[in-house]
């Protein structure tokens, strides 16, 4: 499960996308311009961004180019557009876009290009750097060689044959096992909340309208208990 950031003008793209990988587990914020982009990402750092080329305010090229001279392209960006050029698409995966989709996106590309973005790891600009730049001597300046340590022995995994995590059968499909743990998990939230859907919300970081159907989907009664 991870958070993906979708920015996006067009609020039909927005939900859509936001309900595909609302259904495939994932935490997804929304932005609708490069203003709430910006917020969105100074708040905390997605895992992934599907960023829209063509926006009102500040177009999604610009905006990557921003994050990158700002040190905070340290995260996965799939550019999107229906109208961009080959050589848009050329210089956004320059400035560090992993990936480009072009509009109408199926269903196929979308998930495959996520999944691969997110298996990518990506440095900042800053990191990424200094990765390549070889340690120095202070007194001379020539790069300092160094004989790397012995690896150590990994650990060798146990078997302990505890099939169980808590109350969650560890040998069922992981769908099943993710159903329980989603279960468990509003069930806790929602009781700590007193039933307030916007706090749940908010602890949770889905939307209210994904929160509601994901209760559904998951067979939870949202409604708050009246007292005897």
């Amino acid at each position: 499960m991870a958070r993906i950031l979708v920015v996006d003008d067009e609020i039909g793209i927005r939900e859509l996308l936001s309900e595909i990988l609302y259904d495939e587990g994932h935490t997804v914020e929304l932005a609708e311009n490069a203003a709430q982009a910006r917020a969105a990402r100074l708040r905390a750092r997605p895992d992934l961004v599907l960023l829209d080329i063509w926006m009102p305010d500040t177009d999604g090229v610009s905006l990557l180019k921003e994050w990158g001279s700002q040190g905070l392209l340290d995260m996965p960006v799939i550019m999107m557009s229906g109208h961009a050029t080959v050589d848009t698409a050329v210089e956004a995966t320059r400035i560090g876009a992993v990936d480009f989709l072009e509009k109408p996106i199926t269903l196929q590309k979308l998930l495959k290009s996520i999944a691969a973005g997110l298996a990518r790891p990506v440095l900042s600009p800053s990191l990424a750097a200094a990765a390549r730049l070889p340690e120095r001597r202070p007194e001379t300046g020539q790069p300092l060689v160094t004989t790397p340590a012995p690896e150590a022995a990994e650990p060798q995994a146990k078997d302990t044959g505890n099939s169980l995590l808590g109350s969650i059968a560890l040998d069922q499909p992981l769908r099943d096992a993710r159903d329980e743990f989603e279960r468990i998990y509003f069930e806790y939230h929602l009781g700590r909340e007193n039933h307030s859907m916007t706090r749940v919300s908010e602890k949770t970081g889905l939307e209210r309208t994904h929160l509601y159907r994901k209760l559904k989907q998951l067979g939870i009664d949202s409604s708050r208990k009246k007292s005897s």
